[in-house]
Order: C-alpha cells, then sequence, then structure tokens
C-alpha cells in the first residue's frame, strides 16, 4: 500500500486504498517482466511433455482457476489449478512422479503453512519438477524457500501489493496478472488497457455501493470457463467481508440451474460475468433473460464487455477490451466484486480491514499442522 493515510474503516480502510491502487500496480507488473524470467520459462516450457499445476489457498486457488483455461489453450500442455490444501491433504492424488511439472504457486505472503509444504511434497515426490513463485512478501517462507535456487524463480509483486487488509485485493490481480503475462495470452501493454478499464469501474464505484445499499442476504455469481474462478473469489470476497453474514453462492450459468437455482429468493442478487467468446456468451445471457423474467430487472446485475440486446435490461459495459482472453477480463470485473464486497460490508457494520476482531479467522491461516510422510510417501 502507499503512504497515503489510511481512511477510517466506516470509509472502507486500507482496503478501499487496495482497491483504488490497482491500476498503477498493473501497469507496474507489465513493464516488470525480466529476461531471466522468461528464459527461465522458456527452456522449463520446451518440454512437451509438461505438466503445469497452478496452486494456492483460499483466493490465491482461484486466480489458478482464473488463469488454467487461458494457459491451457495458449500453452498447448496440461495445465491444472490444485488448491494446496488438497494437495497437502492427499499428495498422492494430485502429485505425479514420472510426469515433469511446473509448479506455479500464489502466495500473497507466502506464510501459509501450505503454501511451503507443496512446494516440499513436489520437491520430494515429483522426480522432475520445477517452481515458479509469485508472492507479494519478499520476507515470505515460500519466496526464501525458493531464492536463489536453479529449479526456482521466484517473481516478486510491486511491494505495495503486500495488502494489509484482511481480504487479498491488488495482491489477487497483481499475481493473476503476472502469471498470464508470463505464461499465458497477455502482453505488455494488456496492462494499460486493463488499468484503464479498472479506472472506468473506480470512477464509478458509487454504482457498487447503490446496490450494496441494498442490503441483499444472498447473492449469486456466475461466469462461464475462467469467469467460473471469478465468481468463486467474488463469492469469496464477500463471504470474508461480511463476516459470513451473507449468503453467498457461485456456479457456471448452465451448472446453476441442475439444483443450486434453488437458492433464489426475492432478497437475492445475482451476478453475471458475461464472457468475451460469442458461443459461451450465449448461455450467460440465456441466464440473464430467466432470472430477470423471474425475480425482475433489478435482481440481476451485469458485466460485460459490450452493450447487451435491449430486450435483456441494462448492464455494466467496461470499454476498450475488445479482444482480449476472459482471463485478462476478469481482472477489471473482479474490481467490481472488490467494491460491492467492501461497501456490502460497510452495510452491515462491519470493519473491512479486520471482519473478525475476535480472530475467529485470520489474514493469513493458523493453527495447520503439517504431518510428514513415510518413505513410502504415506501420510
Amino acid at each position: 500500500m502507499t503512504n497515503t493515510p489510511v481512511p477510517a474503516q466506516a470509509d472502507g480502510g486500507a482496503t478501499i486504498l487496495e482497491i483504488e491502487q490497482q491500476p498503477g500496480a498493473w501497469r507496474e507488473v507489465a513493464t516488470g517482466i525480466t529476461e531471466s524470467a522468461t528464459t527461465f520459462l522458456r527452456d522449463v516450457l520446451d518440454r512437451p511433455d509438461l505438466r503445469v499445476i497452478l496452486t494456492g489457498a483460499g483466493s490465491s486457488a482461484f486466480a489458478g482457476e482464473i488463469a488454467a483455461p487461458a494457459l491451457r489453450r495458449h500453452l498447448g500442455r496440461r495445465v491444472e489449478a490444485i488448491a494446496t490444501t488438497d494437495i497437502v491433504a492427499s499428495p498422492r492424488d494430485y502429485l505425479e512422479p514420472d510426469v515433469p511439472t511446473l509448479l506455479v504457486s500464489f502466495g500473497r505472503s507466502g506464510n501459509s503453512p501450505e503454501s511451503l509444504a507443496t512446494t516440499v511434497l513436489a520437491d520430494e515426490l515429483v522426480h522432475d519438477v520445477w517452481h515458479l513463485v509469485l508472492t507479494c512478501d519478499r520476507d515470505g517462507q515460500l519466496g526464501r524457500a525458493h531464492r536463489g535456487r536453479a529449479n526456482s524463480l521466484v517473481v516478486d509483486m510491486p511491494e505495495r501489493t503486500n495488502d494489509v487488509g484482511f481480504a487479498m485485493t491488488s495482491s489477487l490481480t497483481s499475481m493473476l496478472l503476472s502469471c498470464l503475462l508470463l505464461l499465458g495470452p497477455a502482453r505488455a501493454d494488456d496492462g494499460e488497457t486493463l488499468a484503464r478499464a479498472a479506472q472506468f469501474v473506480i470512477n464509478r464505484k458509487a454504482d457498487a455501493r447503490a446496490l450494496a445499499q441494498t442490503k441483499r442476504q444472498r447473492f449469486v455469481y456466475l461466469g462461464s470457463g475462467p469467469l467460473q474462478g471469478l465468481a468463486r473469489e467474488s463469492a469469496l470476497k464477500l463471504l470474508e467481508l461480511t463476516a459470513g453474514e451473507v449468503v453467498t453462492y457461485y456456479d457456471s450459468p448452465l451448472g446453476f440451474r441442475h439444483g443450486p437455482k434453488s437458492v433464489l429468493d426475492a432478497d437475492t442478487l445475482v451476478v453475471v460475468y458475461l464472457s468475451t467468446d460469442p458461443h459461451t456468451r450465449l448461455y450467460d445471457l440465456d441466464i440473464v433473460a430467466e432470472i430477470r423474467a423471474q425475480l425482475g430487472q433489478d435482481a440481476v446485475t451485469v458485466l460485460s464487455t459490450a452493450p447487451i440486446p435491449a430486450a435483456l435490461g441494462p448492464a455494466v459495459v467496461l470499454p476498450g477490451l475488445d479482444g482480449l482472453d476472459d482471463a485478462l477480463v476478469a481482472l477489471p470485473y473482479l474490481v467490481f466484486a472488490q467494491y460491492l464486497a467492501l461497501f456490502t460490508s460497510l452495510e452491515y457494520g462491519k470493519t473491512p480491514d479486520d471482519p473478525f476482531p475476535s480472530g475467529e479467522v485470520s489474514r493469513v491461516v493458523k493453527g495447520v499442522t503439517i504431518h510428514p510422510m513415510d518413505g513410502d510417501g504415506h501420510a
């Protein structure tokens, strides 16, 4: 975070500053990719049998879910998003000893117990493994453990993105953008395009505040492909910042009809993230029409990169994003979700920088015991 004085909690605290610093942080990330980083990754990616695992816990895991489809298409490789919490609990189910693997670790601080444990397990169980560590804390345990290793590359985000607020905001989006620049379809000039779209959202934060002031009891986020990972992160953000007082849910537009749609009632707000893919977008628009017909126009907020048919009602249209992959469009979409979570938190009387003042949930997870494996790779 910058040296700007931190607002009072009732005015958004450090969290609102960290949301609003994202355009500048993204510009910095986009111009900070080094030749040594691209060389390291080029040599690793030259292996045709390479498997790429994107990993992290909580929001850091969801960054992988957003990025994985785009990387899979761009690299023509096997790319999977697998949470550290899954790998640590069942390493043999996810780590394949004979498959060369690039493990991409997302970690705001790098101090979550599962983060370092996952890389240790990969070193123990996979014969040929390389590590790409994306972190916002130069002094974090994960970065320190991998800095200087021949099979590891540590990429530090701008120092200000090591969010001090409870919720990951600029940390998450900066690591995601870095991943897409290093391994995916993003180009350096996309940083400016995305920053402008984020600033568009920031300039219209009053729209998110107005939605929050309706004090809905249920929020549903829907998105397809990479945008389903975004929907999951959006749901978590609001759940965290309201300290669980608001019910949140996420799904894909098609999956939502298969039972989860039961969650809808008159006090539900549905946020639909429209895909840039013309085929996928048809299904997104179908669910917009269906839910608005059921609950009314105001029950659905639509985020899009282009206008939608007038018969379907209004949409928040972010300009200048034509031709970008959904994984990149997810970044400015997420700024809107962060504002909605923050302002809803304030409407419910929470302190957004620390919605759990009694310590039930902490910024960095504590209390996890990492159990050793025996010589046969069993816990």
